[in-house]
Order: structure tokens, then C-alpha cells, then sequence
């Protein structure tokens, strides 16, 4: 059955209509990973990407070890844009932070329970609540920590976007801190989905091929005079590099010198120091991506498309 919850959630993923996201439910039986996939191939909806910039409000808070050779970042979410300006909101984001970076915890339930003064993150947060009034939560968070790496951060807009670059190499975080922050700046920027090219996944590169096919093809079909088959395969070559080199952090045009890729900058950089330097991950949190916050009504375009 395809429901009213389904549909809002089709097109909050890829900003399609309501008629054309029953559609791709209809024929996909609901599945929305399929149904995402069904909208694109037909031209229809907008990278699912979509669904990052979800409004949400709250911060991004980042710590860093001293010597660089670890880092966390957490995620607290409010209601309003007032309150993530409040400062004992920012406090506190700044104090859930320190708290993932001096411990090592499993998941969420667990790290409510670390120290955050003379109490806990919970019932801290809880307190919080009670004193400002608003509801709270800490959404999530992540500590890095591996040998042979340091590790580079940079807050964008205030706690808007945070992201933390780990570093493999010999240098100090010190040596490396500049082009660290140069490419924590790029992943804030340009949100690339992979640190290289071998970091795809053979799923994903057959899973886009086959969606970039069915595109190509849908498009030649409404042509006067269709191109002949090898014609399109080729096309979707050259659409899958162009898509690798935008997804692809290395491979991206380097956004303070766009004649160089970033993976020419490192290399640069690493050349000038006299040491190996390699970007082995990246974690880049938005602040409120993926949460549902509705900021339009669209209960009676919901129902109208279910009723048809």
C-alpha cells in the first residue's frame, strides 16, 4: 500500500512531485531506495542528496588533541536557531565534544553516561531542557584515533558544517595543520562521498551505471535521429568520470586553486615538507541533514496525490 508517509518521504529524499513520487512507489512497490532510483533514471528528481539539506537546527561542536593524534566531533540538535545561540547551549556543545574526544564509547546510550562536569551528559542535557525550555537531543558523535595519523579540523558557519581530515604520515599535526585545514575546507565545501577513486564501491559504480544507462537511453529515445548504442555507452562513460571526479575528494578541483586537484595540492604540500603525507578519511557532519523538519505544508498535496 502506498501511504501518505511514504510519498512525503519520496519527495523530501528527491524533491520530485507528489504525482510523480506515487508513481515511482506504484511501480517500484513501495521500495523508496527503488523508488529514488526510478525517479532519476526517468529525469525526474534531483540527486538524492536532497535529503542532507533538510533544515534542522542546532550546532556542530569539534575537539582536537593537543598533538593532533586524535579528534571527535558531536552533533546537538534544537528546536529554534535561538537557542543554538544561546550560550549555555553552546557550552554545552562545546563540553559533549571534549567528552567524546577524553573517552572511547560505543554508541549513544553509552556516551550519555559519560562525565560532563559534576554530572553526566544526560542528565545534563536533561537539566538543560528544564532550564531553557526547549527540546534537545545529542544527535551523534565520533571520535578517530589510529596510529601513524594526525588529525585536522574546521567549523564552518559558526557550528553549521564540521569536519575532521585524517592525516596518514610522519610529519607533526603541526607540520601538516595548514593543508589539513585546506582539505577539511574542500569536504565542507564541496561534500565529496569518497576520499578516491578506489574507495568505490563496485555496488555503487554498477548500481550508477546502470541508472546513468537508463537515462542516457530514455533521452535518445526522444530524439529525431537516436544515437546508435555504442554512441550512448559512451556517453555514460564520460558522465561516470565526470560524476567521479565531483564525488571523488582527490580528484576535485582544488577550491582555493582550481587549475590543481586536491590530490595535486597534497602532493605539493608533501613535497615541501620532505614527508609522506596521505589523506586516508574524512568525516564531515551537517548540521541537521537528514532530519525531517517540515518548513512548507504540504498535508493537502500529500492527500490530493493519494487520492488520484
Amino acid at each position: 500500500m502506498i501511504t501518505t508517509e511514504l510519498i512525503k518521504n519520496l519527495r523530501e529524499r528527491t524533491g520530485a512531485g507528489m504525482m510523480d513520487c506515487k508513481r515511482a512507489l506504484q511501480e517500484t512497490d513501495g521500495d523508496l531506495d527503488k523508488a529514488s532510483d526510478y525517479l532519476r533514471e526517468k529525469g525526474l528528481a534531483a540527486a538524492a542528496k536532497k535529503a542532507s539539506r533538510v533544515a534542522a537546527e542546532g550546532l556542530v561542536g569539534m575537539a582536537l588533541a593537543d598533538d593532533g593524534t586524535a579528534a571527535a566531533m558531536a552533533e546537538i540538535n534544537s528546536e529554534t536557531d535561538f537557542v543554538a545561540k544561546n550560550v549555555e547551549f553552546v557550552d554545552f556543545v562545546n563540553g559533549v565534544s571534549a567528552a567524546a574526544l577524553a573517552g572511547d564509547y560505543a554508541d549513544l546510550d553509552a556516551f550519555g553516561k559519560a562525565p560532563l562536569g559534576d554530572s553526566t551528559i544526560a542528565d545534563s542535557l536533561v537539566a538543560l531542557i528544564g532550564r531553557i525550555g526547549e527540546n534537545m537531543k545529542v544527535r551523534r558523535f565520533v571520535r578517530l584515533s589510529n596510529p601513524g595519523c594526525v588529525y585536522c579540523g574546521y567549523l564552518h558557519g559558526n557550528g553549521r558544517i564540521g569536519v575532521i581530515v585524517e592525516l596518514e604520515t610522519e610529519a607533526s599535526q603541526a607540520e601538516v595543520n595548514d593543508m589539513g585545514r585546506a582539505v577539511a575546507m574542500q569536504v565542507a565545501s564541496m561534500n565529496p562521498t569518497f576520499v578516491s577513486d578506489a574507495d568505490v564501491s563496485a555496488e555503487w559504480l554498477e548500481n550508477e551505471q546502470h541508472i546513468l544507462l537508463q537515462q542516457a537511453l530514455n533521452e535518445n529515445a526522444e530524439l529525431e535521429k537516436p544515437k546508435p548504442q555504442q554512441i550512448v555507452e559512451k556517453m555514460v562513460s564520460g558522465r561516470i568520470k565526470k560524476e567521479l571526479k565531483e564525488i571523488c575528494l582527490l580528484d576535485q578541483a582544488f577550491v582555493k586553486e582550481a587549475d590543481k586537484s586536491v590530490g595535486q595540492m597534497v602532493k605539493e604540500e608533501a613535497g615541501k615538507l620532505g614527508k609522506p603525507v596521505t589523506v586516508r578519511s574524512f568525516v564531515r557532519y551537517e548540521m541537521g541533514e537528514g532530519l525531517q523538519k517540515r518548513e512548507d505544508n504540504f498535508v493537502d498535496e500529500v492527500m490530493s496525490a493519494v487520492k488520484k
